[in-house]
């Protein structure tokens, strides 16, 4: 069965982009890094290391889509959800690094493509959407978990357009008949059926947690809590 997802491997896109991608990747992941300070408290620090974990070893299973082509989650929207979108952005970032040095999942030098698709812009629209959900939808557990599988669902298809935009820009072959337009809306058409996928692993691991620990869910907080002081202690 034919894997059908955003793990580039080497020579699809060319050295110049390849290495542009990977700059962008390094100064998004700086940043990240920079705001992930502001939320890491005890809760958000094992969390962090079992999202990874847990993105790690979902992303190693396909899920069949069509005949002779499968997918597999991607993470972002899931990892968003439940540490926020700068823990989250890094925690994939690194399972993707560590897939493509260790497994060859993914070429080692199209991590910087990978980073910017998977990582970063499909956490940041994932998150953009749990915003918005936020301010439409009850914060409960059930209307988080819905509006995050929304959101990897949408993340995942505007993720493969960041493929083709990076195609686009410093493809190795030259595109087949239709162009730009059919490779968009090839990607865009397939991975909107690996986004159900997606949306269904994301839903029902945020449920659970919700439902279980409300209180490690970043989506339900909205930022993190404020310590408890003692009684008698000022605020």
């Amino acid at each position: 069965m034919r894997t059908l997802a955003l793990h580039i491997s080497n020579g699809i896109v060319d050295g110049p982009t390849s290495l542009a991608f990977l700059l962008f990747a390094l100064a998004a992941g700086a940043w990240c890094v920079h705001r992930a300070r502001r939320d890491l408290d005890d809760r958000l620090v094992p969390l962090a290391g079992l999202v990874a974990a847990f993105v790690f070893a979902v992303q190693m299973l396909n899920f069949p889509v069509l005949p002779g082509v499968s997918g597999h989650l991607f993470g972002g929207a899931l990892a968003a959800a439940l540490v926020g979108p700068w823990i989250g952005a890094l925690c994939v970032s690194v399972v993707l690094v560590v897939q493509a040095l260790v497994f060859a999942d993914g070429g080692v030098t199209a991590i910087g493509l990978n980073v910017t698709n998977m990582a970063l812009l499909h956490t940041a629209v994932a998150y953009g959407v749990l915003v918005l959900a936020a301010r439409l939808l009850p914060r409960t557990p059930g209307a988080v978990a819905a509006a995050a599988g929304v959101a990897a669902w949408l993340a995942t298809v505007v993720a493969s357009q960041g493929f083709v935009l990076q195609y686009w820009l410093g493809g190795a072959a030259p595109l087949p008949g239709g162009g730009l337009g059919a490779l968009a809306a090839t990607m865009g058409g397939l991975h909107a059926l690996i986004g159900v996928g997606e949306g269904l692993i994301t839903a029902v691991t945020v449920a659970a947690v919700a439902r279980s620990r409300p209180d490690l869910v970043y989506a339900l907080r909205g930022r993190p809590l404020p310590v408890r002081t003692s009684v008698g202690s000022p605020a």
